[in-house]
């Protein structure tokens, strides 16, 4: 699959994402260039974000601490073969991170973590399209379908701990109105 049309195609077939209460599937730790972690746990501060990810290096945005992209969707892109670390996200999740499931101002409990997920727009990347081809960058960033979020929201930390893969997450509050 490569093109935009193959993934929609795909995407239609996979089971809907948890909407209240789903899995971390992957933690990734990006640390710079083309090299990335995947541990099986990582430290979460409100001042750094996820502890050695190379977000918290210079002018990191507290808008944008850690981000969350769909299991299935980075599958999807990577073609099942794996890359998933090249999506550029921090937790890989089985959890709609559609507008409607989670709009701004949501707080989700990762392990013991809790985030916020912000107004910052999320969208795909030269990067993005460089490891996954031109059909994958536009099917993410197609704008009759971004209010499903394919590639990914950014949260703020709330409050810090620790997130293993395998860990739940949950919706703890949605924004009232």
């Amino acid at each position: 699959m490569n093109g935009e049309q193959d993934l929609e195609a795909a995407w239609s077939l996979l089971p809907p994402a948890a909407t209240e209460r789903g899995s971390v599937q992957r933690l990734v730790v990006r640390l710079g260039g083309e090299r990335y972690e995947h541990p099986e746990a990582v430290k979460v501060t409100v001042e750094g974000g996820i502890e050695g990810d190379r977000w918290s290096a210079g002018k990191a945005d507290p808008d944008a601490a850690v981000s969350l992209m769909e299991w299935s969707v980075a599958t999807l892109v990577a073609r099942g073969t794996g890359p998933w670390a090249g999506v550029g996200d921090n937790l890989l999740v089985d959890l709609d991170l559609s507008v409607a499931n989670l709009p701004t101002g949501t707080r989700l409990l990762a392990g013991d973590v809790l985030l916020e997920v912000t107004a910052k727009p999320h969208l795909g990347c030269a990067k993005f399209q460089a490891r996954f081809g031109r059909g994958a960058l536009d099917w993410v960033n197609d704008k009759e379908t971004r209010h499903r979020r394919l590639r990914g929201v950014h949260t703020r930390v709330i409050h810090g701990g620790t997130i293993r893969r395998g860990d739940t997450i949950r919706i703890v509050e949605r924004p009232s109105g």
